[in-house]
């Protein structure tokens, strides 16, 4: 049961990565005008992201690549919700990277067996 949870939460993950950075990139082009973040910081961030969600998912087959792309992609979660503050969105605006955080976070809890199944 906890496996299938967190390779559901690892699909998401990816999924949500890829929508946002791919498909709705002009969006956080905008949004990271807004919040006087650099352009080359933001190809940074989003290549990350990517990348991160992409061994996600390859760590549904290979366990080992998870732990560390999980807990990279709750730091960069973090990060978003501190932006977030800093700017002082309104709160509709920490829901998104706030659940990418919890399901991040989970998923390194599960592969590093901090949560037993």
């Amino acid at each position: 049961m906890m496996n299938t949870l967190a390779v559901c939460a690892q699909v998401i993950i990816a999924i949500s990565i890829v929508i946002v950075w791919v498909f709705r990139f002009d969006n956080i082009v905008k949004e990271f005008k807004q919040y006087g973040i650099p352009d080359l910081l933001r190809n940074i961030v989003g290549a990350s992201k990517i990348v991160l969600s992409t061994l996600l998912v390859v760590g549904i087959w290979y366990h080992e690549l998870v732990v560390i792309p999980a807990l990279m992609m709750s730091f960069l979660m973090v990060c978003a919700q501190i932006v977030h503050v800093r700017t002082k969105n309104p709160i509709v605006k920490f829901v998104p990277s706030f659940v990418l955080l919890i399901l991040s976070l989970f998923v390194a809890a599960y592969y590093s067996g901090v949560l037993k199944s």
